[in-house]
């Protein structure tokens, strides 16, 4: 079906070797105490749900979690954490969006500026590129034997299914947020191994770079990622 975005592919990679070093757990952990703000159960709260959902999932101690949900409800003091969305253009054109989770916006957007200037792209105004991409909620799971994109999609017909493809022996399914939780449990009960259930940014249309600009744009992308504030980065580099 749709094209694979080259820079998913390597966060989806990524991710399980920051879930190794702990990075993932301090991801989890701003995210819980932002969406916990919203109300502190996870049975009324579909966001908080998730995202104990995922934080399990890593083999985070409960301890931890009930933590993090008390900071965001207030329960418990703690270093009050703003979201932020930042847009930017990387090298040849290409389209970036950043999840930032920082207690120093002020800090934060002058250091993204900088990193922007340093590796050929720069930092742009809101509204200027969130256009080109959809908010999605996106699983990715390894499929029990057998299983192909068209049988998965004929069995999901009962969901508002968007996309579904495969690569590297991993089926990525994309559907509205609203759906995220319903589809992630229809296929766990279906054999499926999920790896990743989670809202993301997705490219409308993704964009071919020659080997040069791919590099400096990845190089970019990678910067950005390990800013210890980011928390996301998209991008529409096919």
């Amino acid at each position: 079906m749709a094209g694979h975005s080259k820079w998913a592919n390597i966060k989806h990679k990524k991710a399980k070797e920051d879930a190794k070093r702990g990075k993932e757990f301090t991801k989890i952990v701003r995210e819980i105490t932002i969406a916990a703000k919203s109300g502190g159960d996870p049975a009324g709260n579909p966001r908080l749900r998730h995202l104990v959902d995922k934080a399990k999932e890593l083999n985070m101690p409960q301890d931890n979690i009930v933590r993090a949900i008390k900071k965001g409800t207030g329960e418990l003091p703690g270093v009050v954490y703003e979201a932020i969305t930042y847009e930017g253009h990387g090298p040849a054109g290409s389209a970036i969006m950043i999840e930032v989770l920082t207690d120093n916006k002020n800090r934060a957007v002058a250091d993204l500026r900088a990193l922007f200037t340093r590796n050929g792209g720069h930092l742009a105004e809101t509204g200027s590129v969130n256009w080109m991409f959809e908010h999605l909620g996106i699983v990715r799971a390894h499929a029990p034997a057998g299983m192909t994109e068209d049988k998965l999609f004929e069995s999901l017909m009962d969901y508002n299914i968007k996309d579904i493809s495969m690569h590297d022996e991993v089926i990525t399914i994309s559907m509205p947020i609203s759906d995220l939780h319903d589809v992630t449990e229809a296929i766990k009960n279906m054999g499926f191994k999920v790896e990743e259930s989670q809202i993301e940014w997705v490219a409308k249309n993704l964009i071919e770079l020659d080997a040069e600009a791919e590099e400096k744009a990845f190089n970019l992308l990678e910067k950005i990622e390990e800013y210890d504030d980011v928390q996301n980065v998209y991008s529409n580099i096919g």
